[in-house]
């Protein structure tokens, strides 16, 4: 943690892979597995940037039995327009169009097949 407000934040968003996550889970709320496959990193690499994410207050999580979801916070870390100013400026981006259509596939997916999935190799 830093004493510059909202420097945790700019430090989270600094990072492709977390801004790819935090756009999405903007848009809808994800379990792990979903974000793992997206991502296409090991789970604990996706569970680290998640972790810093939550830490910057960008995302929050639920636990539902033994699944994890994770989903834009509710209350903003930073003044909304600035998160909104670099999420718009990334949404804009040939990766963003095609994490889009990746997750229109993911979330026609059953999310305990998908995790059974990324289990067995």
């Amino acid at each position: 943690m830093s004493d510059i407000p909202g420097i945790d934040v700019l430090r989270a968003l600094g990072d492709d892979h977390r801004l790819r996550a935090a756009l999405v889970l903007r848009r809808h709320e994800l379990c792990v597995c979903q974000i793992v496959e997206l991502l296409q990193l090991a789970p604990s690499t996706v569970s680290k940037h998640l972790a810093i994410l939550k830490d910057a207050g960008l995302v929050e999580s639920r636990k539902r039995g033994r699944w994890v979801y994770y989903r834009a916070a509710r209350k903003a870390a930073l003044p909304t327009r600035v998160v909104n100013t670099i999420m718009t400026a990334f949404d804009e981006t040939e990766q963003s169009r095609m994490d889009s259509r990746t997750l229109d596939q993911l979330l026609s997916m059953d999310p305990e097949k998908l995790c059974e999935k990324q289990r067995c190799p």
